[in-house]
């Protein structure tokens, strides 16, 4: 770092950091938000805040200890009306720079009673005790926390099973990740970096789970204790989770994007759920429409199938295994429906969006965790003729400059397009 600099935060980045503006280029100062001025060490673009001189406006007092240290959030204590601006912006802005000319709706908060999954890193200290938490900001150094503010109360005792399951697997000495999820059974953890693991930590980690009432403990996807099925209602139908399985983060997240989901397609009676995972949309969907549920998953694509049979009155959901990347289902193949909805991971379905573009399905709703590539892939829509008839930003992840967003898309359908969903 050179000799601390005095700076003024003009804007938030992308990633949550304030960014001043020098002869050299732009300097980004986590933690720092615009209208400060600070005193900063700086390297190149990054700078690392050493004094606030002058306080933002917008600045409030952080609600959470850990901040500045724990690297779970980008920002906090920043007026609520400035931040739901810099969220919705960050959509604005990559549509924007994709070329992509759409009104962009307000903001809509998902955050509910807080985070029912999470993700916790242990790491062995000299003394052989497990230390549990989340990963300092731009750090390989890790923040032991014993609570977080932005949970569910569903997630509660989940820090202190996650370090007993740790506590466990010490004599490994390997770094490890704990996925832990709320289900209406109780804590699944999905224990990662662990490696084949021999039969005493495997009796310590069964033991552990009796003691803390969990309802299911996994190595890596491998069961080693299952006490009570790890299920989620999803709609009418009941979900048996299979390990480490997507999810949305919150409950109010997952209802919200699926109340927006169900209405913009409210008239469809044929639709493609593409990347449908454990069925968030398709098994809603499938509650007044005829739906093909696509995805590369083979248990979440299972656990899908399971619970669409076991739940009375949905209409015909067909499954198919298909890796969507690398063979995304053709114009031809989309000619069947009056609804195309598609929710890829963050590299978003580039390959899949040119396919949708191709075709004449005359609804397509995109849903995104990631704005940069939402906005490649409404470009390649706008592009062969789809207008943007509704872009919503949803906030599931406070704090953070992840940003949840609905799209769509509509073109005029063609007429004569009766065959049936099953038909070949």
């Amino acid at each position: 770092m050179s000799e601390p600099r005095v700076l003024t935060i003009e804007r938030l980045g992308q990633r949550g950091e304030g960014v001043a503006r020098t002869d050299e280029g732009n300097v980004f100062v986590p933690y720092t938000m615009p209208g400060d001025t600070i005193r900063a060490e700086v390297a190149g673009q990054s700078g690392r805040l050493i004094e606030i001189i002058t306080r933002s406006a917008d600045r409030e007092a952080p609600f959470c200890p850990y901040y500045g240290t724990c690297g779970g959030c980008a920002i906090q204590g920043y007026r609520e009306e400035a931040y739901r601006e810099w969220k919705r912006g960050l959509v604005v802005d990559a549509l924007a720079r994709a070329g992509v000319d759409a009104a962009v709706d307000p903001l809509i908060d998902a955050h509910g009673e807080g985070r029912r999954r999470a993700t916790f890193h242990a790491r062995v200290e000299a003394a052989g005790q497990a230390r549990v938490g989340f990963m300092q900001a731009r750090s390989h150094d890790l923040v032991a926390i014993d609570f977080c503010p932005l949970f569910a109360p569903s997630l509660d005792g989940a820090i202190a099973a996650a370090r007993e399951l740790a506590h466990a697997l010490v004599e490994l000495r390997k770094p490890l990740d704990l996925l832990v999820t709320a289900t209406s059974s109780g804590l699944d953890i999905d224990v990662r970096g662990a490696g084949d693991i021999e039969k005493k930590p495997t009796q310590a980690l069964t033991a552990a789970a009796d003691r803390l009432d969990l309802a299911r403990v996994c190595n890596h996807g491998r069961l080693i204790v299952e006490r009570k099925l790890p299920q989620l209602r999803i709609g009418r139908a009941l979900v048996q989770l299979p390990p480490g399985a997507f999810l949305q983060a919150t409950e109010k997240g997952e209802a919200t994007l699926a109340a927006l989901v169900l209405d913009a397609a409210a008239k469809s009676k044929r639709l493609a759920d593409l990347f449908c995972g454990i069925g968030t949309f398709a098994l809603r969907l499938a509650e007044r429409a005829d739906v093909l549920a696509a995805d590369g998953d083979d248990a979440a694509l299972d656990a899908l199938t399971q619970a669409a049979r076991a739940t009375p009155g949905l209409r015909p959901l067909k499954a198919e295994r298909r890796d969507l990347m690398r063979r995304p289902l053709s114009p031809e193949e989309l000619a069947r429906f009056d609804a195309v909805v598609f929710d890829p991971p963050r590299a978003g379905a580039e390959g899949q969006a040119q396919a949708i573009a191709q075709s004449q399905v005359p609804l397509v709703v995109a849903v995104s965790c990631n704005a940069q590539t939402f906005a490649r892939d409404a470009a390649i829509l706008v592009a062969r003729g789809y207008k943007p008839a509704r872009i919503i930003p949803v906030d599931q992840f406070r704090q953070s400059p992840h940003v949840e967003i609905v799209g769509v898309f509509r073109r005029a359908a063609r007429k004569g397009r009766t065959r049936s969903l099953l038909s070949g």
